[in-house]
């Protein structure tokens, strides 16, 4: 890597963002990213090993920060159903939450993982992130049963498709271009909407 290795990568990933952007993974180039960076490709390849590994670089972070997020979450409703709390307690942290503290500020990232992964491994992530989630859902409803709340009985195939529809939801308005007050109002509107439903089924309500 050139001397001045941090401005230069700076520069670099700018090139790559804006190109993946304007043209989804596989209508990039390396040449045009080149040329965005105002260097050759064999410039560009001395801060990374091809396309693939560009694309890693600018969504990997936030895969990293969504999982990381997700365990937490996980970890700390465990705990909140152990020590018997009300449902106001184990929802006062949602997916909604997850959006505005981790997805928002990587809001060209997230772009990036839902509309330009074709021809990527992740282009598959938000199905791969349902059934993860679809998951652990079911395991929270075992352990809740467990532990006397009166959870209701969901199969694999309606979870995954109230999932589904949840998620969508959620990611839309930042897909389509919203700006962050919208975003907010949305995620409000979708919090009142769906809450009710995941309290019923977990038997919090």
């Amino acid at each position: 890597m050139p001397r001045d290795k941090t401005l230069s990568h700076i520069k670099v990933n700018k090139a790559i963002k804006e190109e993946f952007l304007e043209k989804g993974y596989e209508a990039a180039s390396i040449r045009s990213i080149g040329a965005r960076a105002g260097m050759t490709s064999a410039g560009l390849y001395r801060h990374y090993a091809d396309k693939e590994a560009m694309y890693s670089a600018m969504v990997e972070p936030l895969i990293e920060e969504i999982r990381n997020w997700t365990q937490r979450h996980t970890e700390k409703k465990y705990s909140l159903v152990g020590e018997k709390a009300n449902s106001i307690d184990l929802f006062g942290e949602s997916f909604v939450d997850l959006i505005r503290e981790v997805i928002l500020p990587r809001r060209d990232e997230f772009i990036l993982l839902m509309t330009c992964s074709a021809g990527t491994k992740y282009e598959n992530f938000i199905h791969e992130y349902v059934q993860s989630n679809q998951k652990e859902f079911l395991d929270a409803i075992c352990y809740l049963k467990d532990n006397g709340y009166p959870a209701i009985d969901v199969d694999e195939e309606e979870l995954h498709m109230l999932l589904s529809a949840y998620l969508t939801a959620c990611f839309e308005p930042i897909i389509h271009g919203a700006d962050e007050s919208k975003i907010n109002k949305y995620l409000n509107t979708i919090q009142e909407f769906f809450m009710p439903g995941w309290l019923r089924i977990m038997g919090l309500n």
